[in-house]
């Protein structure tokens, strides 16, 4: 579920923004023993770069930049990025080490120095092993370019982990969705960034004590998870703000195998199901049990990968469409084979069956049986709205495990996204604000749903965002497209289209906080 960059930001952020460098970092002379989770692995860390304001400004100010400088403001303050290596561990709690971006505000103003809050953010999915937040310069890290122009230049401290399994992590996998090892990955690199926040920042810039955390797709849901970890350890959050996050996780995936087959499914299938395989050895005896054999030879150790997501099509390391059969695993599933409705996501659904499919027809009739057998609270019906009680197969019972319907915030949240989201389905952020509103005393939850209007305080970025879409519509119907532009709008909605806005009302939100 990775959001990639939109061209407007990628023209955006060039060279130019690359005001100083440094480097450096050397290993921590301070620790005896081995290390614990969230020790700083180098002491002073890494400098990688400084933006400044000021350029940050004439950019923004560019006309052809409009959008972005109204939807984050004026950059206020210079950026000072570090990278920062942290002990942490991973699904099986085994050591490992992991790293994280440090964005520090600096300068003059009183918003860029002495006591700031900070900014914990979790980025969405990527299927590069070598992705690095701090890395400003990769033209694919639009995430990392809007924390620095929506956060740290407005005067937050951002840490923004890379991940277990990614960048210099001495982890051979990642754990995708493992509600557990991510959040404690986020605690660890928050533990890890404030132990080096004297070092980077010379005092000048301090933790005022204020915690904001948020993130993006995968990072919605990791962003959720961490708050909820911390809630239960009795760590302060001061609010939080999960975006277009798979919450749901159980009825999601239910939703998956009935036939909503949703964009980019080959991708994060493969990725999810191999993450716990790895973490509880107990999904498959063997991948073949799962995937179909042309897929199933080192799909183990696939994910992540440095080898581009066109270069896995070409290669047949996945197919890029196909998750499952065209044919029906029986004549009770026919009419799933795909999923007709809802109606506006149909031509989505259809994308994802056809001959070269990732998995195999025997697996999908177990699952298929299973959740029919056991079936979730929340999906194809509304029930309990909780995952199913006692599901059979390994796999549902991991995703119940990993599920967070099961926890209600007790500080300000916020959950943005759009309902016609065709890579991470709404019904994960319904089924959350059902499940809160159930519970007594009512969670302090808000919901922003893009495709809305008038919801008070973001009815400005309803209407951009509906005028977005319509300018992918009239892009796509310019250059032929006879769907009215539909396709065009769901190749971009996740990805282009809601992030930015959903993130200029999560900056609105956290600055409403006491």
């Amino acid at each position: 579920m990775p959001p990639s960059p939109p061209s407007w930001l990628v023209i955006l952020f060039a060279a130019s923004l690359v005001v100083g460098c440094g480097g450096g970092g050397r290993a921590n002379p301070f620790l005896s023993g081995p290390p614990q989770r969230g020790d700083l692995l180098q002491e002073p860390p890494a400098l990688v770069q400084t933006v400044s304001a000021a350029t940050l400004l004439e950019e923004l100010s560019l006309q052809a930049n409009q959008q972005l400088l109204t939807l984050g403001g004026a950059p206020v303050c210079d950026v000072a990025i570090y990278h920062i290596e942290y002990e942490t561990v991973g699904a099986k709690n085994e050591a490992a080490s992991a790293s994280a971006a440090l964005m520090v505000p600096t300068g003059i103003d009183s918003r860029c120095r002495n006591g700031r809050p900070i900014l914990l953010y979790a980025h969405g999915t990527t299927t590069n092993r070598n992705f690095n937040i701090a890395n400003l310069q990769d033209p694919n890290n639009s995430e990392g370019l809007l924390l620095a122009a929506f956060f740290a230049a407005q005067g937050y401290i951002v840490v923004a982990p890379n991940f277990a399994g990614y960048d210099t992590s001495s982890l051979p996998y990642h754990p995708y969705l493992v509600a557990d090892q991510q959040s404690k990955d986020m605690i660890d690199g928050l533990k890890a960034a404030r132990t080096a926040l004297p070092f980077a920042s010379a005092l000048l810039t301090k933790d005022d004590g204020r915690l904001f955390i948020t993130g993006y797709s995968q990072g919605g849901y990791v962003a959720m998870a961490t708050h909820r970890a911390m809630q239960a350890l009795g760590e302060p959050v001061t609010a939080s703000a999960p975006m277009s996050g798979p919450y749901a996780l159980a009825a999601f995936v239910d939703a998956l195998f009935e036939g909503q087959v949703n964009e980019d499914a080959t991708v994060t299938s493969a990725f999810l199901i191999t993450a716990y395989q790895a973490a509880y050895g107990n999904i498959y005896s063997t991948s073949g049990d799962v995937f179909e054999p042309a897929y199933a030879t080192g799909i183990d150790t696939l994910l992540p990968t440095t080898l581009a997501r066109s270069q896995l099509y070409a290669e047949g390391k996945l197919p890029q469409f196909a998750l499952f059969s065209a044919t029906a695993p029986s004549a009770a599933y026919a009419s799933f084979t795909p999923a007709t409705t809802p109606a506006p996501l149909a031509f989505v659904f259809a994308r994802g069956f056809g001959t070269g499919d990732l998995i195999t027809n025997a697996y999908r009739l177990s699952y298929l049986g299973d959740a029919t057998a056991n079936p979730d609270g929340g999906f194809p019906v509304v029930t309990t709205g909780a995952p199913a009680a006692s599901p059979g197969l390994a796999l549902r019972k991991a995703l119940k495990s990993n599920d967070l319907r099961a926890w209600t915030p007790t500080s300000p949240l916020l959950l943005c996204g759009g309902d016609q989201d065709p890579t991470v389905f709404w019904l994960n952020t319904a089924l959350v604000q059902h499940y809160w509103s159930t519970q007594a005393p009512t969670a302090p939850a808000s919901v922003l749903d893009l495709e809305g209007s008038g919801t008070a305080p973001y009815a400005s970025w309803q209407t951009g965002f509906s005028v977005a879409k319509g300018l992918v519509a009239a892009a796509a119907i310019a250059q032929g497209a006879t769907d009215g532009g539909a396709a065009a709008i769901a190749d971009a909605y996740h990805t282009t289209l809601v992030a930015p806005f959903c993130l200029a009302a999560v900056v609105s939100f956290f600055a409403a906080q006491p």
